[in-house]
């Protein structure tokens, strides 16, 4: 077992992370070395365990995977993830792209697709299942959303009015417009309703 891939899963569900860590044992080439319920904790495990991939899963309590795979690369930079989550948006796999992950699954994935995937992240390589490639493929172009982007995209979907908006980021009404329309060239779409619905469809905002 000395040059077996050695791996941490990180998930807040006990009964996720049992499945996961019962997949993985049944491989020949593979063993779960550790298990964390938070991003911090993950840190935490990741600083003082030995590990080749981790199983990051995108929601986490306090610290998100995302934030979480994002601190550890810098500190770890041969450390590779593998992004397992429910979230299938556009949006969400470019963000875990980005933030340095080397896959992205869907937990609704075969058991021979995660070996498949810890192998192939394993040897350096990425794994990016059809459908996951064919959403990322669908992201519309110049889709980036700046900083106050976001700060008025969140709250158009938690349903503020742009006078409420302007009060909750202290800027005025007519900047807030300004950034509505933006958000709107952004996304491709006429009206707020559509914003909203983009955001949630494409993993842009999460409702809590």
């Amino acid at each position: 077992m000395s040059t077996a891939i050695r791996v941490i899963i990180v998930d807040d569900h006990p009964v996720v992370r049992f499945g996961l860590a019962a997949i993985i044992g049944l491989q020949p080439d593979m063993v779960v070395v550790a298990e964390a319920g938070t991003g911090e904790e993950a840190i935490e495990i990741c600083a003082r365990q030995a590990a080749d991939v981790v199983l990051m899963d995108l929601r986490l309590p306090g610290l998100s995977g995302l934030e979480a795979i994002r601190t550890l690369r810098k500190s770890l930079p041969k450390l590779r993830f593998i992004v397992l989550t429910t979230y299938d948006g556009d949006e969400d796999i470019h963000r875990a792209l980005a933030a340095g992950a080397q896959a992205y699954l869907l937990k609704a994935m075969s058991h021979t697709d995660l070996a498949d995937a810890i192998r192939t992240v394993h040897s350096g390589l990425k794994f990016i299942p059809a459908s996951v490639s064919k959403s990322l493929a669908e992201r519309p172009p110049h889709s980036d959303l700046s900083g106050r982007e976001m700060q008025v995209l969140e709250l158009i979907v938690k349903g503020h009015s742009n006078k409420e908006i302007g009060e909750a980021l202290s800027i005025s009404e007519a900047t807030v417009k300004w950034h509505v329309n933006m958000i709107l060239s952004r996304l491709n779409v006429s009206d707020r309703t559509q914003a909203t619905v983009a955001a949630l469809q494409r993993g842009i905002v999460h409702l809590p």
